[in-house]
């Protein structure tokens, strides 16, 4: 049996009763030209949902349905077969007020203390602390503290040659806070990274502000540590608390995007917290999960159209 028509299959035996009302939006997002009508067509039949709208042609599609179905993490499962995001949400207060973003491997590409590392000549070392870091497998804080150590003695000039030389955005981000910003978002960039790595990054994407971690020196050099206390898990967590505080917005009102353990506790607690490209651990505890589509993803997850974005 074919993917496609097994996840129809499945999706039949599993359908529930519709009511009147869209309770719930079906978001489908892949590469740009990979989407395939068909396959929207027959999983929207198959659950009985409202009628599709393209966001983008051949990209991404939303419809409605009454009740979240009860099999669909088998059908997510069977679309990401098919290099295709699956996302099932509430339709009520999708379109969110503000961003909240972490920083590596989520607005841009790479893991900044991994590639001063590289410069360092401690790559491979602490690109294996990182990844288990990322996964949970290691407290953060500790982990960050171990890192770097590594780097101590490192030139301070080697973090601007670095970003400008081992350094690029994740495809998307200018689109995503371009247009939130326009319909009046507000975006913060929060990082278990370093500060002069999220000024830099939070200025050439425009967000708000941004937090992080500061590497401390001395005659021009890393001195190996950090300055206390260090931003991480619950940093991200109070960051979401005090800015929405700020706002006069509720955590509900928030998008929040990462890819890494310490940004579980924002993910849990915003309206819509996105695990972009995650570890799989992090992906296992989240019920939205983009691992195909890029930043501007989650423009679609809030109903905007490609033709709304702002670039």
């Amino acid at each position: 049996m074919t993917v496609l028509r097994r996840i129809i299959w499945n999706s039949r035996r599993a359908t529930a009763t519709i009511g009147n009302m869209p309770m719930f939006t079906v978001t489908l997002i892949a590469r740009p030209g990979a989407l395939d009508p068909a396959l929207i067509d027959s999983l929207r039949n198959a659950w009985g949902g409202g009628d599709a709208v393209w966001l983008a042609p051949d990209e991404a599609a939303e419809f409605g349905l009454g009740e979240m179905p009860v099999n669909l993490w088998d059908v997510w499962q069977d679309l990401q077969d098919l290099s295709v995001d699956l996302v099932v949400q509430p339709s009520k207060g999708r379109t969110k007020k503000m961003l909240l973003a972490d920083m590596d491997s989520t607005m841009i590409q790479q893991e900044c203390i991994d590639e001063l590392a590289e410069v360092a000549g401690v790559g491979a070392q602490v690109r294996d602390i990182t990844a288990r870091a990322m996964n949970g497998e290691l407290d953060f804080e500790g982990a960050l503290t171990e890192r770097v150590g590594l780097l101590k003695g490192l030139s301070e000039s080697v973090i601007e040659d670095v970003l400008e030389t081992r350094i690029t955005l994740m495809p998307g981000g200018a689109e995503l806070l371009a247009t939130m910003k326009a319909r009046g978002a507000y975006t913060a960039l929060v990082s278990g990274g370093f500060t002069a790595f999220t000024r830099a990054i939070a200025s050439r994407l425009g967000f708000d502000e941004h937090r992080a971690n500061t590497l401390m020196a001395a005659g021009g050099v890393l001195t190996g540590a950090v300055e206390q206390p260090i931003l991480g898990r619950e940093a991200k967590v109070r960051a979401l608390e005090e800015i929405t505080a700020q706002l006069g917005i509720t955590e509900a009102d928030v998008i929040a995007a990462g890819d890494g353990a310490n940004d579980l506790g924002m993910l849990g607690r915003a309206g819509t917290g996105v695990a972009l490209h995650a570890k799989p651990s992090v992906q296992a505890q989240c019920a939205v999960r983009v691992n195909h589509g890029d930043l501007t993803a989650l423009l679609f997850l809030q109903g905007y159209a490609r033709s709304d974005f702002v670039t």
